[in-house]
């Protein structure tokens, strides 16, 4: 009897694999008969030092086992792999070892690669990249230049984090609860150039064909959310020093023999400064804005601020730019503080207050909004606790029918708590709008405002342009160099790729640049004759990633970031799977794509066909692993037990739907052992064998079923219905046929058994099909009655049975029942669970 020896079998299989270079892709000769191409891909890992853990493994083994259906299918398949290298734990490690990032990346990928051959994944290694090899940044420096051409690669002034003891920026993981990760000091927030990318204009397009991708829902809403597009209007506040009187609406003080004040006399007036502008999604609400709010970084504080509150405004906002956005957003306590300035709102001519506050911010909008606290719970809250004034501009309706159930009128209480009403409803105290309904109100007023030009209709978006300089050393260098003036130019396409210099400290400089200020020689470049000096700034990782689908296409392609008629025939991505990177990761790279698309580099829009988000593979306990808490469960030291790498893939796969998080189980993968070594016992240590008829019914359903699970991504239900094969060959006894066919279904979940098994059996890989006249065989006798008595009998397919509906229309459509029915409808039909009888009541 020969024994289930995993490690053995599967030790032999990588080797013929990869002598015989198995999962090269190859495009089929041209035929009249065109064959489907199918071009998968997993969310390339970043290479720790770790290796492998058992979440890359559920990853990797959903891609895998749909490249050996579709390769089993005959399609022309492209399942490359590769590696983000770039990033900050790379460069932590160089700084505090001296070791070169480059150094420690080949390893970690030396390490990923031996590891992912050991778990047999079909991958086509000739096709491998790794985004900090300068034959690959070269083409995303490139790509950074089309868009710099374009305008929509630009700097402006950002706030970043800042350590003044180690006189460095630092990136949001490096912050903790508001001190630098090294030092322990205190962190603040200082105001640098910073490089970014216009993601914001292709925000309509971006938004718009969300619905039509094949996408998970959450994926979908996430990303609509994270775009977040909002109408509304733009409103400019005029600011006044505090002490005039208002002066009624702008319409009315324009008319004001051209002297633009605030006050109604000479004595009264007060000096007009530079307006401020909100952006506002409820226009119709404007007359019962009753105080502007700003974001602690609106430019403008520092000019409108009066002398006598300045000092107590800017330790506000310096305190309150240290923390971060979700801490602001999440922060029920509201804090603010009085500018001592006063704005006029333009549509009642009152001067009103102009607060400072960290619930609102910079990002959103203009950094600035004007509350309206009747209708506004942030504001209604804002203005409770600093005694601010409330005004109710419009009215709840009467019924509750036309409320919303969350939505309840100012004044209200629930729980003793006074709450706001923000529904629709008649606009009240709101002059010539008075009676009007405020859906309806929202364009007229808009227009008003446009005439009296102090607003304008407009479109805003939560998400902003995405900013992509990082000052470290380990990214892809910017292709940018600056003039004396501080100007900056491309890097010409020819001197490409910009090569990280040698550097004996990783460390930025004082100055908080990164460690490429440090190569005096290597800042110097001349363009057209000009000397420049380099951008120190890198490239945020991101953008390594927006594009790299398409290099796997040509990764030796010298002449272009990726082969056009290459293009043509894999892209866009058939398949993309991945369990993290939800939003940025995936709307970068669609953003990239229209671009590319827009400038004629690729012939589609969008990047993804169809994406599916894996869920984690968590601790026994159900908490997630992590190596502080000891859990982390180590794949090759699951293989090196004795269950082998197959018993690890088909366990990932069979662990529950790929979508939904699992707890790993150590009782279940044995399971998956035992079944294994069941398929592999059947074929070679037989005890009963058949003919192929035997089991016909059970051979075509299984493959019917595996089929269909395949296509939808059901692998713990296709594996579910293998296990239920082999036990009725268990039971039955097997044929060749069967066990064939059992063989090449089990090939996308434990491929080198299944290898095995059709060596010994003489059998190619063809993905099998079912007959479908075969799967009707396996059928019931039922009987009718009809008030008790046996009037008809029906031939019903088991797996109908259950289908009370379907059998109750079979049932009264026999001939023989329809005459005790005269032409009407029975009192009932009683089809007992489980019972082969359909009883039926006239």
């Amino acid at each position: 009897m020969q024994k289930y020896d995993p490690i053995k079998i599967e030790e032999k299989w990588q080797k013929i694999w990869e002598e015989n270079q198995e999962f090269k892709a190859k495009k089929s000769a041209k035929t009249d008969k065109p064959v489907q191409k199918m071009f998968l891909a997993e969310m390339f890992p970043y290479p720790s030092g770790a290796g492998l853990h058992v979440g890359h493994v559920r990853n990797f083994s959903i891609v895998d086992a749909l490249t050996r259906f579709y390769t089993q299918q005959k399609l022309d398949v492209l399942r490359p792999f590769g590696y983000d290298t770039f990033g900050l734990p790379a460069e932590n490690y160089a700084i505090k070892t001296g070791i070169s990032p480059e150094i420690a990346t080949k390893q970690n990928i030396d390490n990923f690669r031996k590891q992912a051959k050991r778990l047999g994944f079909a991958i086509d290694w000739s096709r491998e990249i790794n985004t900090s090899d300068p034959k690959y940044y070269k083409w995303t420096q490139w790509c950074f230049l089309k868009l710099f051409e374009k305008g929509l690669a630009y700097q402006k002034e950002s706030y970043q984090w800042w350590c003044p003891v180690d006189q460095t920026v630092l990136a949001n993981e490096q912050v903790e609860n508001g001190h630098c990760w090294r030092c322990g000091t205190e962190v603040e927030k200082k105001k640098m150039k910073q490089w970014f990318f216009k993601i914001t204009a292709y925000a309509d397009e971006l938004l718009s064909e969300i619905d039509s991708l094949d996408w998970p829902e959450k994926i979908k809403t996430a990303q609509k959310n994270w775009i977040g597009r909002s109408e509304g209007a733009e409103i400019s506040f005029e600011i006044a020093e505090a002490g005039g009187a208002a002066g009624g609406t702008p319409a009315a003080r324009n008319e004001r023999s051209g002297v633009s004040t605030v006050g109604e006399t000479a004595g009264d007036r007060t000096r007009v400064l530079p307006n401020i502008k909100v952006f506002t999604t409820r226009p119709d609400t404007i007359f019962g804005a009753t105080f502007l709010v700003l974001a602690p970084e609106h430019p403008a504080i520092v000019k409108i601020v009066s002398d006598d509150a300045r000092e107590k405004v800017l330790e506000y906002c310096k305190n309150a730019i240290k923390k971060s956005e979700i801490e602001r957003q999440e922060n029920k306590e509201k804090t603010g503080v009085f500018t001592g300035t006063y704005a006029i709102n333009p549509a009642t001519g009152k001067k009103i207050p102009i607060w400072v506050s960290d619930y609102v911010l910079m990002g959103y909008g203009e950094g600035a909004i004007m509350a309206v606290p009747a209708h506004d719970e942030r504001d209604f809250e804002f203005a409770n606790k600093f005694e601010l004034p409330v005004i109710e501009v419009i009215e709840k309706p009467e019924t509750d029918e036309d409320v919303d159930a969350v939505s309840m009128s100012s004044g209200e209480k629930i729980d003793g708590k006074k709450i706001c009403y923000h529904g629709e409803g008649k606009l009240i105290n709101s002059d010539r709008f008075n009676g009007i309904d405020s859906s309806d109100a929202r364009e007229g007023i808009i227009n008003w405002l446009e005439e009296m030009k102090v607003g304008k209709s407009r479109v805003t978006y939560k998400m902003r342009d995405w900013l992509i300089s990082r000052q470290r050393y380990w990214g892809c260098p910017i292709p940018i160099a600056y003039d004396k003036d501080g100007n900056p130019h491309a890097i010409p396409e020819d001197q490409l790729p910009v090569i990280h210099p040698e550097v004996s400290d990783y460390a930025p400089d004082s100055t908080g640049r990164s460690a490429l200020a440090k190569a005096k020689d290597w800042l110097k470049v001349t363009i057209d004759g000009e000397e420049m000096t380099r951008e120190t700034d890198t490239l945020d990782g991101y953008a390594c990633s927006s594009w790299y689908l398409w290099r796997y296409v040509s990764p030796d392609c010298e002449t272009a970031a990726w082969d056009p008629e290459e293009i043509k025939y894999w892209a866009p991505t058939d398949i993309y799977c991945g369990g993290d990177h939800a939003v940025a990761h995936l709307l970068y790279i669609r953003f990239w794509c229209k671009f590319f698309a827009d400038e004629g580099y690729l012939p589609f829009r969008e990047p993804i066909k169809k994406l599916l988000y894996n869920g984690y593979i968590n601790a026994p306990d159900g908490k997630k692993m992590s190596k502080s808490k000891g859990n982390v469960i180590d794949p090759l030291d699951v293989i090196n037990s004795g269950y082998g790498a197959d018993t690890l893939r088909t366990y990932e796969l069979f662990i529950g739907p790929y979508n939904e998080d699992a707890a790993w189980s150590t009782k279940a993968i044995g399971g998956v052992y035992r079944f294994l070594t069941r398929c592999f016992n059947l074929t070679f240590n037989p005890e009963k064998t058949v003919e192929a008829e035997v089991n016909v019914v059970i051979r075509n359903k299984t493959v019917k079923k595996v089929t269909e699970d395949m296509h939808r991504a059901g692998f713990n239900t296709a594996v579910a219905a293998l296990m239920e094969f082999v036990n009725e060959l268990y039971k039955n006894g097997a044929s060749t046929e069967d066990l064939t066919v059992l063989a090449k279904l089990l090939k996308p979940f434990a491929p080198h058994l299944a290898s095995e098994m059709l060596e010994e059996l003489k059998a190619d890989d063809e993905w099998p099909t079912w007959d479908e006249s075969a799967l009707v065989a396996d059928t019931v006798e039922v009987v009718i009655q009809v008030n008790g008595k046996l009037r008809a009998k029906l031939s019903v397919a088991v797996d109908e049975l259950a289908d009370t509906d379907k059998l109750t229309e079979m049932a009264l459509a026999e001939e023989n029942v329809k005459k005790y029915l005269n032409g009407g409808e029975p009192k009932k039909v009683i089809i007992p669970p489980k019972a082969k009888l359909i009883n039926i009541v006239v």
